[in-house]
């Protein structure tokens, strides 16, 4: 059965039930690190958001689209900082823990603003 909303429902005895089912391709999506972070705060925070997302079936493209956003923001913030720094390969080969230890701050300040921004929101 289907309503005026094109959302396909089953009878389960007295009661109709949504077909909650991935569309094609969709089933196939491997979500990141940020995507699974991002989707186990909404499924925490924002219970209604993800009922509607996957009653029109765009959840999992959603989730996609934050980790490939996220990812993308990451690795462009952490050429910014490095750049910005003047931590080099050169510096890497000089004095590695140095390297190391601006590394470290770079991804943990970077990782800190993509979760601000994209995924705990």
């Amino acid at each position: 059965m289907s309503n005026k909303n094109s959302i396909n429902l089953r009878q389960v005895g007295n009661y109709f039930i949504p077909n909650l089912i991935l569309p094609p391709g969709e089933a196939s999506t491997r979500l990141g690190k940020w995507g699974n972070l991002h989707k186990d705060y909404i499924l925490k925070n924002k219970k209604v958001t993800v009922a509607i997302m996957t009653a029109e079936s765009y959840f999992w493209r959603y989730l996609a689209d934050i980790d490939k956003q996220a990812t993308e923001m990451f690795d462009t913030l952490i050429e910014q900082m490095k750049n910005a720094e003047g931590v080099t390969e050169q510096l890497k080969a000089e004095n590695q823990m140095s390297w190391v230890q601006k590394m470290s701050n770079i991804e943990a300040r970077a990782r800190e603003i993509v979760n601000k921004e994209l995924i705990y929101v």
